[in-house]
């Protein structure tokens, strides 16, 4: 499994009352939650551990962003971690990520009225894989 992966967990929409563009907020990621059956030739499903995303966490900074995207689309950037309109932090449940995101034409069409309609509601975080390591439990494989 080398390269990029996704992963979806269910997002809310926040409004103010002041009439401001909604807040997105989810999590990005659920710790301890097996996941669904994955792969074709050898079927697994995965785990993340609780703290995995800590050490990525300390590194976010001007010099090394995290972005909200589209459809994990560069071209579609909806906030970041540089501009501090997409905050990230871990909680008991996992990996929180709060987006004010960006007032554009573009934005509200693509993110905010899919949201609001329920059309969208998940998010979702890209990844790599550091460490591939999977054991069997059970009768299946667990990464």
């Amino acid at each position: 499994m080398n390269g990029y992966e996704r992963r979806t967990f269910p997002l809310t929409i926040e409004r103010s009352g002041d009439g401001s563009v909604p807040r997105i907020v989810g999590h990005a990621a659920v710790y301890e939650l097996l996941s669904e059956e994955m792969g074709f030739w050898m079927p697994f499903r995965e785990r993340i551990s609780r703290g995995a995303f800590d050490g990525a966490l300390e590194k976010v900074s001007a010099s090394s962003p995290v972005y909200a995207l589209f459809n994990h689309d560069p071209n579609y950037i909806i906030a970041s971690t540089v501009t501090g309109t997409l905050k990230l932090s871990s909680d008991n449940i996992g990996l929180v990520a709060d987006i004010t995101p960006a007032d554009t034409q573009t934005i509200r069409d693509l993110v905010i009225t899919p949201i609001v309609n329920g059309d969208l509601r998940k998010m979702s975080f890209g990844f790599t894989v550091a460490d591939e390591r999977e054991e069997k439990k059970d009768g299946e494989y667990v990464r």
